[in-house]
């Protein structure tokens, strides 16, 4: 069976509060029949004490009793709710504050001796019917014990006072425990109700609903970090989705279209539909097609092998060769736009540690995008140098540019930021894609600027040479 956090937090906070009181319950009880104890036993010994030194060095005291004696102790009695007597040597009680009740009597066993502390709880030696706090305190003549002057306070009146110190405490325990439900509306609101919510979507992106969104209470703590951070992680995960679908949409466009025109064109070559003088023009575009099919197919095989970095085969080489050799090779395509090179190096050769098949299809790709997307007569620059021991090296054209919008995209597979470029059957929309996988398999880095209308500038590094 499922139990909620609140639940066991509620179960635990009660279990804390019933322990807590019965614990609180127990040794304040114990504590304070104790401190009451020692606090009586004082003051009844001091009493005792007092009195016992007004008697001293009076032996007459115990053969002339009169009425004055017994009026003093009776009052005194009286005052500090006790019962006070005073015995001979033997235990023979001479007076009796109670009106004198026991006046004549003898306690058997009489031992003051035999105490070893300076009271005694019980029914002292079978006099009273209840426990009583006894303290003895002796009377002297010539200093020697003539008698004792016995103070009894009944043990109901500490017991009745240790339950109302008690009630005292009982009261502010539960005021303290009230006081603390605080700490259960406040888990409520900042734990508990956040991490309802954060559950329920889970269990909606779970359901594939990742529109969902968690209304965080933004308290700028860790619970509300956590919702921010799902919500996050569904709108990735429905970027992706759709992401996903474009991908999907995008490549079975892209091979859609060059397989129906090699069809079309076959099947009317098969039916007599184009004669045959036309034949070879129509088989050249069926090679075309073929071609792109072929560029497609290894574009997105390059995108898979770069995902594992350990097929890169890394080699010192110069890159400035590397880049005047595929810029040589490029001149065809330059000649049909009228474009040049300005190549700018700060050293005639620089050195770099990579692959040099992969960075050639780096620079390649981008030579061929700047190529794609320039005027007519503009001028593509590219600039090698050195810094803190990585090589930068910028392919700049001053061609079309790139839309603002489009930045954060063009390193998506299949996307193409030119919209006319749909009818452009050499482009896959790849190129871009494999560029940034190859860079990142070196750990280096690639940047983009550009302004619509005025070009666009590719910088990435490589680490140089030892």
């Amino acid at each position: 069976m499922l139990r909620s956090v609140y639940s066991k937090f509620i179960l635990g906070y009660i279990l804390f509060g019933l322990i807590g009181f019965i614990t609180v319950a127990i040794f304040s009880q114990r504590k304070t029949y104790d401190y009451l104890v020692r606090q009586n036993a004082e003051k009844l010994y001091d009493e005792a004490i007092l009195m016992a030194s007004t008697y001293e060095d009076n032996n007459y005291f115990f053969t002339d009793i009169n009425d004055a004696p017994s009026r003093d102790i009776s009052m005194v009695a009286s005052f500090i709710n006790a019962r006070i007597w005073i015995t001979d040597n033997a235990g023979r009680i001479v007076l009796d504050s109670a009106n004198g009740q026991l006046n004549g009597s003898s306690v058997e066993g009489f031992d003051p001796a035999s105490n070893q502390s300076s009271y005694r709880i019980g029914y002292y030696y079978g006099m009273f019917p209840e426990e009583m706090l006894s303290v003895e305190a002796p009377i002297n003549y010539n200093y020697s014990p003539i008698g004792y002057v016995l103070i009894h306070y009944p043990m109901s009146l500490v017991v009745s006072s240790t339950n109302e110190i008690l009630n005292i405490v009982y009261l502010t325990a539960v005021v303290i425990f009230l006081l603390s439900l605080i700490i259960l509306v406040v888990f409520t609101v900042y734990v508990y109700i956040p991490l309802r919510e954060i559950t329920f979507a889970a269990r909606e992106y779970a359901a594939g609903h990742l529109d969902y969104k968690i209304k965080t209470l933004n308290h700028h703590d860790e619970v509300s970090y956590l919702g921010d951070t799902l919500n996050y992680m569904a709108s990735e995960l429905e970027d992706m989705e759709k992401y996903q679908r474009d991908f999907i949409a995008n490549v079975s466009h892209d091979f859609r279209s060059p397989l129906t025109s090699i069809k079309g064109y076959l099947e009317a070559i098969l039916d007599g539909t184009i004669p045959p003088e036309m034949h070879e023009k129509y088989i050249r575009r069926v090679i075309s097609e073929t071609e792109r099919l072929r560029k497609l197919t290894e574009g997105m095989i390059s995108l898979g092998s770069m995902e594992v970095s350990t097929m890169l085969k890394r080699t010192n080489f110069d890159i400035n060769t590397t880049i005047r050799d595929i810029c040589a090779s490029n001149e065809n395509a330059c000649r049909k736009k009228n474009l040049h090179f300005e190549l700018i190096f700060e050293d005639e050769s620089e050195m770099v540690y990579a692959d040099h098949a992969k960075i050639q299809q780096v620079i390649y790709n981008l030579i061929d995008n700047a190529i794609k997307f320039s005027n007519q007569d503009g001028i593509i620059y590219i600039t090698t140098g050195i810094r803190q021991r990585k090589v930068f090296v910028s392919v700049k054209d001053t061609g079309i540019g790139i839309p603002r919008q489009s930045i954060k995209k063009i390193w998506d597979r299949f996307y193409k930021s030119d919209l006319s470029r749909g009818k452009d059957k050499t482009g896959t929309g790849l190129g871009l894609s494999i560029v940034k996988e190859i860079i990142q398999a070196h750990n280096e880095t690639i940047d983009v600027v550009s302004t619509e209308g005025a070009g666009a500038e590719f910088t990435f590094t490589l680490t140089a040479a030892e």
